[in-house]
């Protein structure tokens, strides 16, 4: 045991120095996270502020004023106002506008006339599909609560306000998609990390020759996974600390939870990306194709199927079921309950566990693949 000990030892001085020396673990540890947080904190958004869109006044009078304004003072839409809709339809063609409301002459008599419809006219460029359905919905619900609140002053006129409303929103208050993003981009990161790091690992030391000499010695196959795993292991951990910094202390993300919740979440999945990882350069002896297997498989699944971009329960019901199979899905669930809402220890209990299921399998299959002898 002590041999053992000692053997073990060595080859995490071994591989420490390795880290040391290639600058390539350095990139993917400390720049590679640094550089995805600057791109999905400051240039993706799922937030559609400041939209260009057109409305045409063809009614002047000042209901038809009233409910321009609502467009107009709103922070969702930057509006160039017209009298004529031909006025507006080249820039729409051009796409300088992604929509236009079009309030009709008629619309301060429709209120008296029981039988008029459509008092209004959305037209969307369905090009970009979301867009035109935020111009449709949106539209929708301004008029709504336009007419709520005419009927309300109209009803109320000289008395005083019975209820005052303030809406309050639960866990992201201010509706940035930046935070939720921001989150859930961290369980991308590690698993970028993790994958990259320990796919690069054995593969190396095959194209090297010097697998052939670690083979030869009395290392056993879980000194030799040992080995490989655990120096990346703290490696990712600093990384996650990095990736907590920034995101805290440059994007203001909020945070939650507790430091102890954050870090066990962490070291669970990345002991499982780290297991995918090796498990590749294992199967693989070039670096090149192991990288390139490591994408397919583990970040490109984390990316698309974790929830953290695309909501799952939208997916078709076979990817749904696809879902559960990927570990990033469930370190998603508790980087986004960690920084938005808190400590829920029952959702990360049931989440380690599956994460800590998936990497006992994973470390199961490098053990029965791990070769000690050339000629297997």
């Amino acid at each position: 045991m002590f041999n053992s000990f000692q053997r073990l030892n060595a080859l995490i001085k071994k591989e420490g120095l390795q880290i040391v020396r290639d600058p390539s673990s350095i990139l993917i540890a400390v720049v590679l996270p640094v550089l995805l947080l600057f791109l999905y904190g400051t240039g993706v958004s799922l937030d559609l502020d400041h939209l260009r869109i057109g409305l045409v006044l063809e009614d002047t009078a000042p209901d038809a004023r009233s409910f321009a304004e609502s467009f107009v003072n709103s922070r969702y839409f930057d509006v160039k106002i017209a009298r004529d809709r031909r006025e507006l339809i080249p820039d729409l063609e051009r796409g300088k506008i992604r929509g236009m409301v079009v309030v009709p002459s008629y619309f301060s008599e429709f209120r008296r006339l029981p039988d008029t419809v459509a008092p209004i006219q959305v037209i969307a460029d369905g090009s970009e599909a979301n867009t035109a359905n935020f111009v449709q919905y949106y539209a929708q619900a301004a008029f709504s609560n336009w007419i709520q609140q005419e009927v309300a002053d109209s009803e109320l006129k000289g008395l005083p306000p019975l209820i005052s409303a303030e809406p309050r929103f639960w866990y992201n208050e201010t509706l940035e998609s930046r935070y939720f993003l921001l989150s859930g981009s961290l369980a991308i990161i590690m698993t970028l990390i993790g994958t990259l790091l320990t796919a690069l690992v054995v593969s190396r030391e095959w194209e090297r020759g010097t697998m052939e000499a670690l083979i030869s010695t009395p290392v056993g196959k879980w000194e030799i996974v040992g080995g490989k795993t655990i120096p990346y292991f703290f490696l990712g951990m600093i990384s996650m600390s990095i990736c907590l910094f920034v995101s805290t202390v440059i994007y203001r993300l909020p945070f939650r939870g507790s430091i102890l919740s954050l870090f066990l979440c962490s070291a669970c999945f990345l002991a499982c990306a780290l297991g995918i990882g090796l498990l590749v350069s294992i199967l693989s002896k070039i670096q090149i194709i192991a990288s390139q297997i490591a994408l397919i498989i583990g970040f490109l699944p984390a990316y698309i199927l974790s929830g953290f971009l695309f909501e799952i329960a939208s997916m078709p019901p076979w990817i749904q079921i696809l879902t559960y199979f990927m570990p990033a899905r469930y370190f998603v669930q508790c980087l986004q309950t960690i920084f938005l809402v808190g400590n829920v220890w029952p959702l990360f209990w049931k989440n380690i566990a599956i994460m800590l299921f998936i990497t006992g399998l994973l470390f199961f299959l490098i053990s029965r693949k791990l070769a000690k002898r050339l000629d297997e």
